[in-house]
């Protein structure tokens, strides 16, 4: 089963085996790397659609794995029972729609070993929701696919609390390994936030264009910094 770079680094992030609920399915080409790779013992692979759900079905047949992987209709992790698996595993969605899943069933997140999880926006609210939830960060990485950035989070059951908001924003685990596409990413960001400003600073302001400075102002100052710590 080839899948994509991306998927690949969010499958390699499944550690403690066992069963894993692949949340969001889709056509359920990771939960097949997961069984392929001996990553997992089972999967759960769920979807709140129907059509997603009946293709994954076609290649779990293909690939003769129907006794290694459960499809299941559902609303994200809500037709889980707690204690059924190991490992959640949500990618491909929004922040806000895995803080919804994670909140939604509680339960269900208590009583796993890890969290697998790669948002595609909002990343400062899944990194906090983890930790409202009991968990701390494990293991954070930063790639490139197609030309976009991705992150992959896994986390594992434990206090831990960011102070500084920035570590929220950007990622404090991306810059204590001192990740080189992170770095990267954040000379962008620094460029991108720069021209925006520099703009700005030729210009009569209105009120809202005036608080979009500040913004902007405060969000160059993070970002500096984390390059600073990150040279450190």
């Amino acid at each position: 089963m080839q899948i994509s770079h991306r998927l690949e680094r969010v499958a390699s992030n499944v550690k403690c085996g066992g069963v894993v609920a692949d949340i969001g399915c889709d056509h359920g080409f990771t939960s097949i790397y997961l069984i392929e790779n001996k990553m997992a013992d089972h999967v759960i692979a769920m979807d709140i659609n129907k059509g997603p759900l009946e293709r994954a079905k076609d290649h779990v047949r293909e690939y003769n794995m129907e006794n290694d992987i459960e499809l299941r209709l559902s609303d994200g992790a809500k037709e889980l029972v707690p204690g059924e698996a190991d490992t959640l595993l949500i990618s491909g969605m929004g922040g806000m729609l895995i803080t919804k899943i994670l909140n939604d069933s509680k339960e269900v997140v208590d009583d796993v070993k890890e969290l697998v999880l790669s948002p595609q926006s909002d990343i400062s609210l899944v990194r906090k929701c983890i930790h409202e939830l009991g968990f701390s960060i494990d293991n954070e990485e930063m790639l490139t696919d197609q030309g976009k950035y991705y992150i992959v989070i896994r986390a594992v059951k434990g206090k831990e609390c960011y102070n500084a908001e920035e570590d929220y924003i950007y990622g404090k685990k991306l810059l204590e390994k001192k990740d080189m596409i992170f770095y990267q990413y954040l000379l962008k960001e620094k460029e991108r936030v720069n021209k925006v400003l520099n703009k700005l600073a030729n210009m009569t302001l209105s009120d809202k264009a005036r608080l979009q400075k500040i913004e902007l102002e405060h969000e160059y100052d993070m970002i500096e910094s984390m390059i600073d710590r990150f040279n450190e």
